[in-house]
């Protein structure tokens, strides 16, 4: 089971402005590639700008506190952000996480198409999702 830094995610009331600041001050560029097909119809349908410095992507993501609430989920993971992982084997790190005492929400395909999510809390209470891209 192998983990690799995907994304960071940046929870904000202020996409656009977010957005011009990481490309015109932080030089980053639009992320055109690899871009998460979000689930919009499933409880969160906010907007979501993507920028990279061409190896790891930010998600800049429309904040909802209410988006735990609303997809029945534990760990809501655009109230705050997040840091994510990609994973060749999500099962393997499910039950890594299962032996070691630590609960996740399982996010499943709710948010992204073709990404099974997971999400859960590091000791001081950050958010970490961990997933795995699927057919």
């Amino acid at each position: 089971m192998k983990l690799t830094l995907h994304h960071i995610n940046l929870s904000t009331d202020k996409v656009a402005e977010m957005n011009r600041f990481y490309h015109d001050i932080l030089g980053l560029k639009p992320e055109t590639e690899g871009l998460p097909v979000l689930e919009k119809d499933k409880g969160y349908d906010g907007e979501v700008a993507f920028v990279t410095d061409g190896h790891i992507q930010t998600h800049l993501a429309q904040k909802d506190v209410l988006a735990g609430f609303k997809t029945g989920q534990t760990v809501n993971a655009v109230s705050h952000g997040h840091i994510a992982y990609r994973t060749d084997d999500l099962s393997a790190f499910k039950a890594h996480l299962e032996a070691s005492g630590v609960p996740y929400s399982d996010w499943g395909h709710t948010a992204v198409a073709g990404w099974s999510q997971i999400f859960f809390f590091d000791p001081d209470g950050n958010v970490i999702e961990v997933h795995e891209v699927s057919g």
